[in-house]
């Protein structure tokens, strides 16, 4: 990396969020899976350990020879974006910047000692600057978090992987990695989505830019509104087969849909979370090291609980029916064995039923504002 030269940024006025910490805008699966991992002693020790058995090097090395680096002579306009990104985030450093020739629309973040990253000519030509400004601020988030040094490994595991499928259940050790690891990344694009859009501040781009990703440059022809339609469609439409059809469909990708995508950042742009990170509250990188383990945990727990309870999928609304009855029946129970459901239907037994409503809320109910952090809805 070099050391971070702020001037010649863009001129549109955008709210900056010193010493930011990444918990701000982290999904909460994605969020407690970093803050275990940081809690870790001498994990950073290790991970990159590792770069000696990655084609870290080679990659570098193959960006500077067959690529274009980003600078003040060479896409002038990305450069000013990158240091704006790295500005508003607070990235002291800014990361090395490369554009490689691929007509496919592809970023990426990599890197386990220093992040670089690159975008795809596909990518640059497809998208306007407000449009880029988000995605180079998606990958700026990726390096904010650290998930570059996870997006490393599993590369790595994946090719592995591959190596290793002829011998006798190693592959299969590996894969149960590789698809609990996809998972989590899948989490981590949602956390990047959001800095993109803390760092473009214009919804409406970001949702764009996801938008002609799935449809190619023809925006006089798409609509937002009308795409953002899809995902509720694709969410709540089909019966139990198409169900798991979906899970079938998600679980090699390491992306979450991009309709999925444009719809979870739709939702927290409009929450409250959102606006309290835009009014200056968000939790602060000197706060990191005191953050607990448990409470991150939980707050993916009640993610995942309120994501089944809310959902319009049929299979995830056959689970939420399935646990909210097994938590009537436990309530129920509870009365017979401790006598609160006695004969008196005005008193004792109505405390009794509104205790049982009380737990199962406690198990299923949505996070409040505190609770939530970046979170609302997704």
């Amino acid at each position: 990396m070099t050391d971070t030269s702020h001037e010649s940024v863009p001129s549109r006025q955008r709210r900056r969020f010193p010493d930011i910490s990444s918990r701000a805008y982290e999904h909460p699966a994605d969020r407690s899976a970093l803050v275990a991992l940081r809690k870790l002693s001498g994990f950073d020790t290790v991970f990159k350990a590792l770069s000696g058995l990655l084609p870290e090097r080679s990659l570098r090395l193959l960006f500077l020879s067959d690529s274009v680096r980003v600078s003040d002579a060479q896409f002038a306009h990305l450069n000013d974006m990158l240091r704006d990104a790295c500005y508003i985030l607070d990235l002291k450093k800014v990361p090395p910047m490369y554009v490689t020739q691929n007509p496919q629309p592809n970023a990426m973040c990599i890197g386990l000692d220093e992040p670089i990253i690159v975008v795809s000519t596909g990518l640059v030509e497809l998208l306007d600057e407000e449009e880029m400004r988000a995605v180079v601020g998606h990958e700026v988030g990726h390096a904010l978090s650290g998930h570059s040094v996870y997006r490393t490994i599993l590369l790595f595991l994946t090719n592995l992987a591959l190596k290793v499928a002829w011998i006798p259940l190693g592959n299969v050790a590996i894969m149960a990695i590789v698809t609990a690891l996809r998972e989590w990344f899948r989490k981590s694009e949602l956390s990047a989505d959001r800095a993109g859009l803390l760092v473009g501040q214009d919804p409406h781009a970001s949702m764009r830019g996801l938008m002609k990703i799935a449809g190619g440059n023809h925006l006089h022809e798409m609509n937002v509104d009308a795409f953002l339609a899809q995902a509720d469609e694709y969410e709540k439409s089909g019966d139990l087969r198409d169900s798991v059809l979906k899970i079938l469909n998600v679980l090699p990708r390491t992306h979450p849909f991009t309709t999925v995508r444009a719809a979870e950042l739709k939702k927290w742009s409009e929450s409250r979370d959102f606006q309290r990170i835009m009014d200056g509250h968000y939790p602060k990188r000197d706060e990191d090291k005191d953050t607990s383990v448990t409470d991150s945990f939980r707050e993916s727990a009640a993610h995942y609980a309120d994501t089944v309870r809310t959902s319009k999928d049929p299979l995830m609304k056959l689970v939420g029916d399935i646990a909210g009855g097994a938590g009537d029946l436990g309530g129920k129970l509870r009365d017979k064995f401790t006598g609160a459901g006695g004969g008196n239907t005005g008193g004792t037994a109505g405390k009794g039923g509104s205790g049982a409503t009380d737990g199962s809320e406690g198990t299923w109910r949505r996070p409040g504002p505190e609770e939530e952090g970046p979170e609302s809805g997704t």
